[in-house]
């Protein structure tokens, strides 16, 4: 995990957390999370009566011993959870590129870790995303991760492609949120189609929340190219910080508009105060 830059117990470290979810576990496959139906687990439930074409091998004859009647064991049916992970790799994510992928990766290894199915894309079509599951698949994620391309031009929230995370559980989407609000709405508006706990992690930088620039500067837009003179006036920064949390808010009202659960990350926090505090407080982890 070097090219990552975690610590080299990380993944023992991390082992003991999974993704905690209030949705409803629909996958048909077997994996470690107790879900609300009944199936073949050895975890026991309760009883019921036995009705004709219930499985025999099912019979409490010890109950039946001391009542005189049929009752059947019912055991929890454990399957499978399905989590995508959605990560902008759009050119304003370059300075953040580090962290976000130390963020998906600590996330997918939880997913692995307890035998659930993970998808990842970086949002480009042109980018394979990575399918797996189970422990077995824990060197391959860190190996994809590891060799995402840096971000390029495009528009995340605009063009993203989401074919890779049709019935997710849970759908994470890794992104520093600084596209135009408009096109932040064709966005959210698209995602509820694919997961019902979908989980917005917003990577914001010091620079970008309180810049400390001064005198006469050109200052280019990673997202277009575009660039502007400016002089780095006091006025001028407290113009920048206005409309910086005018869009921050609007970010927030669309999450909290399409049932987008919103968390915003300091980057310089790290990824130990961001996952052992932030998300464990949100119960995003258990």
């Amino acid at each position: 995990m070097t090219s990552l830059q975690l610590p080299a117990d990380w993944i023992t470290r991390i082992g003991r957390f999974s993704i905690a979810t209030k949705s409803k576990i629909r996958g048909h496959h077997k994996g470690s999370h107790r879900s609300v139906r009944f199936g073949s687990s050895l975890d026991f439930s309760d009883f019921r009566e036995y009705h004709p074409g219930d499985d025999v091998r099912h019979v409490d004859w010890n109950v039946y011993a001391r009542t005189e009647r049929v009752y059947i064991k019912r055991y929890l049916d454990e399957q499978e959870m399905r989590v995508h992970l959605l990560i902008d790799s759009s050119k304003s994510m370059a300075s953040k590129w580090l962290f976000a992928k130390q963020l998906a990766f600590t996330l997918g290894l939880m997913v692995l870790s307890h035998d659930d199915r993970l998808t990842v894309s970086a949002g480009q079509a042109a980018i394979a995303p990575f399918r797996r599951k189970g422990k077995s698949a824990r060197k391959l994620y860190e190996h994809f991760i590891s060799s995402l391309p840096m971000p390029e031009k495009f528009s995340f929230a605009r063009d993203a492609s989401f074919y890779a995370a049709k019935d997710s559980t849970v759908l994470f989407v890794v992104s520093d949120g600084l596209e135009p609000l408009e096109e932040w709405q064709t966005f959210f508006r698209q995602v509820p189609r694919f997961s019902h706990d979908i989980r917005f992690l917003h990577l914001t930088t010091e620079e970008e929340r309180a810049p400390y620039f001064s005198g006469d500067l050109r200052l280019i837009d990673d997202e277009n190219g575009e660039n502007v003179n400016v002089t780095m006036t006091q006025q001028a920064i407290q113009t920048y910080r206005q409309k910086r949390e005018l869009h921050t808010e609007g970010l927030k009202a669309l999450c909290a508009k399409h049932g987008v659960q919103y968390l915003e990350i300091r980057i310089e926090d790290g990824i130990q105060h961001v996952l052992f505090q932030q998300l464990a407080r949100k119960n995003w982890i258990e």
